[in-house]
């Protein structure tokens, strides 16, 4: 009664081709052709043998001076954002402060 209808997509060439597929092995013709079909047994490759790393004992000391500057420059760079925020909400209660203060002056002052 109620059959979804299934969009028919135009190609850029124009020619419309609706989206059948196939619901019984007989309406899959095989290919006229006399040869073998049978797939092709492919070599096995190669293995490459990938060198190992290895650290010379002053690669070594390079790569942890290199981590340790990392380190120390990513923490002092986090520190004086923490110490920046925190001077500026210090500085706006101070400025809230006075702010109030001058507020209340000029009420007591009528």
């Amino acid at each position: 009664m109620l059959r979804p209808r299934i969009p028919v997509n135009p190609l850029p060439t124009g020619i419309v081709t609706p989206l059948v597929l196939p619901t019984t092995p007989t309406d899959i013709e095989p290919a006229a052709c006399h040869h073998d079909h049978t797939p092709a047994t492919v070599p096995a490759a190669p293995r490459v043998q990938v060198p190992a790393v290895r650290l010379t004992p002053t690669g070594l000391v390079t790569l942890v001076a290199g981590g340790a500057g990392l380190v120390l420059t990513v923490g002092t760079v986090l520190v004086s954002m923490l110490l920046a925020v925190a001077l500026t909400g210090a500085s706006i209660a101070v400025v809230a402060v006075i702010l109030r203060l001058l507020v209340r002056d000029m009420q007591k002052g009528r």
